[in-house]
This record gives C-alpha cells, sequence and structure tokens, in this order.
C-alpha cells in the first residue's frame, strides 16, 4: 500500500462513517473534519502514542485565537496532549508549510496559557464540554509535567517535531500528525521515528563494544547508556519505546521495580552492577570515533526496547517521583542488536523472538505479543467466516493495525467494489483488540478499569486471560462469538441512544462511560435473561429493550453529576469508588414486553 492509496482509503473511510452516521442518525451531523479528527485520534491512541483521546471542539479569542479540537489526559493525571485540526479535504496529498503547522499549533498552546489560571472558564458556557476540561488542566497544572500539543492532518508537513513551547514555567512540545506519519503507523513502520543522536544527547558517541557479522541478518553492540538518557528517551516517545515489549509499566511497588527506585536513590553507582539492563533492537545503526579513537554509536534508528522495559520505565517514573534524584551517575548496560534484513516478516520474526527468549527482571511472556495469541487468531478466524444472518454482511475483526484499511484497498479495486465491500462490512462493524477488550471488560463489570482506556484496559483484559483463562472458551467457538457481537451490538446502541440530538439536553459528554457503566449494570441485572441469539439473529435491539437502555442511562447520568458535578465524566469514571454508587442507584424495572428478556 501506498502513501497516495493510504490517503484514499482515509479519505474514503471518513465519507463512509459520515454516511453511515447520517442514515443512523447518530448524533448531530456529523462534521468531516470532526470525523477525521476522531478517526486519527483513534489511530494515534491505539499507535500507543497517547492515551484514548476525547472529541472537545471548541474556539474563541483571547490575545489571539484559541482552539482545540480534542485532548488526552493519562490515568495519573500527570501527562495531557491536546489535538488541533488543520483539514484540507482535499482527494491528492497537499504539501503544508512548516509555518501553518506553527501558526496552528499555537493556537492549542494558547488555550493552555489560558486554561491553565482558570480565567478562560469564564468565557465558555457551563454546558460545554469545554468547561470541564479547563478547569481539570487549572487543577491539575501544578502536577502536569508532560504536555503536547499535536497538529492532526491530512496534508503532507515536511516536519514532524517542532520546537518546544513554554507556558508558565513548563515545556509544551509540538509535533504533527500528518498523513504521512499516520501511513508509517498503519503500514507498519512505527519505529522510523524512534531515534536519538547521541552526539547531540551527550555531544559524543557513545562507546561501545562493535560486534559486526556480514553473514547473520543482524549486528550486535554492547554499550552502557547513561541513565539521563533513557530517562529522556522514556518521557519522549513513551509507550512507542517499548512497543515490542508491549506490557505497560508495572508500577513502583512490584518488589524489582521498588528495588530499582531503591538503588536509585541510595546508590546509583552501583545500578549498572544490580541491574541486568536493556535488549533493544534498531533499523539503523551509525557508528563514529570517541575522543580516543575507540569506536562509539553516533545515531541509533527505529529504536525499540524489546527487553528492560520494566527498567527504563522504572528509571522516568523514579526521577519524576523524586525531583532530588540525581541520575548522573547512573549507566544502564545495553545490548543492542542493529537489524540487517530487507525483509519487512524476516525482521519483525526476528523482533518477536528476542523478545521472547531475552532474559529480563520481569520475564516477557510469549502471552505479551498480544496480537498473536491464539485468542486473537481464533477471533479473526471466526469474524472472517461467520456471515450475518442476511448472509451477505459480516464484522470484521482488526488484529492488526489497519488491516481494515488494506482488505479495503486490495478488494475494492473498482468502485462498485467498494461501494460492495463498504455496504457488507461497514465502519461501524469494525472492532479493534481495544474495541473488544472495551465491549468484553464491560459485559464483565469492569467499568472503572475500561475507563482507563487504550491499551491500559486492553493490558488488564489480557492479564485477566492469563489469570483466568475460562473467562473465554478456549478455544473461541461460533456460539460465543454470536453472543459477543450481541453484546458489541447492545453497547453501540446506548451510545446512540444517549448521542442523538433529543438527547443532548441531558447528555453533555462522556458518552462512552456512560455507556459502559449502563452496560455493566445491564450485565449485571439481566445478563442471565438476555436472548442473545435474538440480537445477533436481527443485528438489533428492539425498541422496547432502547427505551429501557436509555432510561437506564439517565440514571446512571444523573448519578454521575451527583457524585462529581462539573467535572469531566471520563476522568470520574476512572475512579474505583464511582462503580458501586452506579450499581447501587435506582434502575426502572424492566416492563414484560422486552422481547429480548427471556
Amino acid at each position: 500500500m501506498s502513501l497516495e492509496e493510504f490517503h484514499h482509503g482515509f479519505r474514503a473511510l471518513v465519507q463512509n462513517t459520515i454516511s453511515e452516521r447520517v442514515q443512523a442518525n447518530d448524533g448531530p451531523f456529523p462534521s468531516e473534519e470532526l470525523v477525521f479528527a476522531e478517526l486519527v485520534m483513534e489511530h494515534v491512541a491505539n499507535a500507543g502514542i497517547c492515551e484514548a483521546a476525547t472529541i472537545c471542539h471548541w474556539s474563541g479569542t483571547v490575545q489571539g485565537r484559541i482552539r482545540i479540537t480534542g485532548y488526552a489526559l493519562s490515568s495519573d493525571e500527570t501527562r495531557l496532549d491536546l489535538f488541533v485540526t488543520h483539514y484540507l479535504g482535499t482527494d491528492e496529498i497537499t504539501p503544508i508549510a512548516d509555518s501553518i503547522i506553527g501558526n496552528v499549533a499555537s493556537e492549542g498552546v494558547r488555550f493552555l496559557f489560558h486554561a491553565s489560571t482558570g480565567k478562560l472558564l469564564g468565557k465558555v458556557e457551563p454546558s460545554h464540554d469545554v468547561h470541564g476540561l479547563i478547569s481539570t488542566v487549572a487543577n491539575l497544572w501544578p502536577d502536569l509535567d508532560q504536555l503536547r500539543v499535536f497538529v492532526i492532518t491530512d496534508g503532507k508537513t515536511k516536519s514532524k517535531h517542532f520546537s518546544t513551547k513554554e507556558v508558565h514555567g513548563r515545556i509544551v512540545a509540538i509535533e504533527a500528525m500528518d498523513i504521512e506519519r499516520l501511513y508509517r503507523h498503519t503500514a507498519g513502520k512505527p519505529r522510523e521515528e524512534v531515534a536519538i543522536s547521541f552526539e547531540q544527547t551527550i555531544g559524543h558517541p557513545l562507546p561501545c563494544v562493535h560486534v559486526p557479522d556480514p553473514d547473520a541478518d543482524y549486528e550486535y553492540a554492547l554499550a552502557a547508556v547513561p541513565g539521563p538518557v533513557v530517562r529522556g528517551l522514556y518521557e519522549r516517545f513513551g509507550s512507542r519505546l517499548l512497543e515490542a515489549n508491549v506490557r505497560t509499566f508495572l508500577g513502583a511497588r512490584g518488589k524489582v521495580n521498588k528495588g530499582i527506585a531503591e538503588t536509585l536513590a541510595r546508590e546509583p553507582e552501583h545500578f549498572m552492577a544490580f541491574n541486568n539492563g536493556l535488549v533493544l533492537v534498531c533499523d539503523q545503526a551509525v557508528f563514529g570515533r570517541c575522543s580516543d579513537g575507540s569506536i562509539g554509536i553516533s545515531l541509533l534508528k527505529g529504536l525499540q526496547i524489546v527487553n528492560g522495559g520494566q527498567t527504563t520505565s522504572s528509571i522516568y517514573f523514579a526521577a519524576r517521583e523524586n525531583r532530588m534524584l540525581d541520575l548522573g551517575n547512573v549507566m544502564v548496560p545495553a545490548k543492542i542488536i542493529i537489524l540487517k534484513g530487507s525483509e519487512e516478516s524476516g525482521r519483525e520474526r526476528l523482533i518477536a523472538n528476542i523478545s521472547k527468549f531475552a532474559n529480563s527482571q520481569n520475564a516477557v511472556k510469549t502471552s505479551d505479543l498480544s496480537a498473536n495469541r491464539p485468542f486473537h487468531v481464533q477471533l479473526e478466524k471466526l469474524a472472517n467466516e461467520t456471515w450475518c444472518p442476511d448472509g451477505v454482511g459480516r464484522w470484521f475483526y482488526e488484529r492488526a493495525s489497519g488491516a481494515y484499511q488494506v482488505m479495503m484497498l486490495r478488494e475494492g479495486i473498482t468502485t462498485a467494489q467498494k461501494k460492495k465491500i463498504a455496504e457488507a462490512i461497514p465502519t461501524k462493524r469494525k472492532l479493534s483488540k481495544n474495541d473488544i477488550a472495551k465491549y468484553h471488560e464491560a459485559w464483565r463489570c469492569k467499568p472503572a478499569q475500561v475507563a482507563l482506556a487504550g491499551e491500559k484496559n486492553f493490558a488488564a483484559f489480557m492479564s485477566a486471560l492469563d489469570e483466568d483463562p475460562s473467562i473465554v472458551p478456549d478455544p473461541l467457538d461460533a456460539a460465543w462469538y454470536r453472543n459477543m457481537i450481541a453484546k458489541i451490538i447492545i453497547f453501540k446502541t446506548v451510545e446512540t441512544l444517549i448521542k442523538t440530538k433529543e438527547a443532548k439536553a441531558v447528555f453533555r459528554q462522556g458518552y462512552a462511560n456512560i455507556a459502559t457503566y449502563v452496560i455493566s449494570i445491564v450485565a449485571q441485572r439481566l445478563g442471565d435473561r438476555i436472548d442473545f441469539e435474538q440480537i445477533w439473529k436481527n443485528q438489533r435491539v428492539s425498541t422496547e429493550f432502547q427505551k429501557l437502555l436509555y432510561s437506564w442511562a439517565v440514571e446512571v447520568n444523573d448519578i454521575f453529576d451527583q457524585v462529581a458535578p462539573g467535572r469531566q465524566i471520563s476522568e470520574v469514571a476512572k475512579r474505583p469508588d464511582i462503580w458501586p454508587k452506579v450499581r447501587g442507584g435506582a434502575y426502572p424495572a424492566p416492563p414484560p414486553d422486552v422481547p429480548e428478556l427471556g
């Protein structure tokens, strides 16, 4: 798939999504720019660049134009990403000057500048979603230590990273998420972005022992990486750096991670002696000469940490929690594997095997390479082989990111073919790994966990499968699959009901979170009564059931308004104490005429 094909495919995805929402009367008429922004933010979150984002479109004027399109706040409330769009809507890829991206980014930076003091609250209607976001930014400002503004665009920028800005003493990173960068992630080449120049970072090549092998498909180097460099890498790239080491930070309470933090604080000079270090792979390495004439690494490009993810994140979090911590004497041993093969699939297999077999302090299990787990492989097979009762349509499970778009490009050669595929497998029937984790865990009555969204909820779902494989059949079967799709239809129905024009006066924000809590209530109170097979056959929910779901959603929304008035529901929903309060709500009894309830 070329960049141009990806651009055409993504534009078609936007248009198809709009058509589906118009036909379904799914909320207010969808703006092409906002649908584009929503799809891009979903891609960015799935790529691990940020957490699940929320659409929050607002613009105003305070000492210049202010505008944002969406935001993503980390679950620990220390990292905030803002998104601003520069949408062109053209059929061909349009180059965009860096100066234009800089001007657009300034609109988001101004929002941070005025929101951080709370003075912007008086400029915004209290009923607008952005009012709660401004309050959140003002309240959390002392604790926010990573701020980014993304300009998302369907054009092509020359630069992807721009000079940082300063807002009230805080550094704000500026990045462009253009069509080319989106293509890299979808085409499976996101590692290209993760690079480090040691000559720029530490002023000279990183001393190493280089072991070239002309007959192997890799080269090898041993080095000791300064602690501040490791911290800086994680600060800049976050979970992208750990793409092949899938698990997120396990927390400082774990025995190993607690030991790492203690060593950093008490015996930093012994860190290299006590720590097993990192195993890294990279697509390219440039070597230079150190001042004493020995060989050193000048540049690493396409960098991934396949083992030592807990060491990396522990160094970052320890330094963040303890501002007095000095990493100057910390050196981290590193084994660096430079990939040589040109075949992408062969390189990925090698990375997977390195991650599987290399030793680390917190062992990376084969199951951590999640896309190849039996659960996902079997689910993909069921989705491909199970047709809806009409015999024409089916659901699509996107085991690999971008697979849906690749399928559309591969099979939809002519306009007629594209239309046929879009009708048989519309975007509303496309499911990602994170989607399945969200729907499955909502039905398992884990709404606070689901509210963490994206990779965090997905990681928790995978851990649950490890701890109790019986929560899904092994192997997955067609009956389980049909029931799962029925549960997804119910979830999507709730979302649609609370996003209609008529419902806007009641539900102003947090649609996905409200739907999650409603589904957990449904699972708890009606789970054993619902005829999922009937919903599968109809591919919809009856009007009677819809009325019941809507009334329960109103109760959930009222509870959120009572326990956290004026707060962002997306943040409140993450609190463990909310579920017991929602669970204890006064929900109308199901009427006897709901056909799905036996």
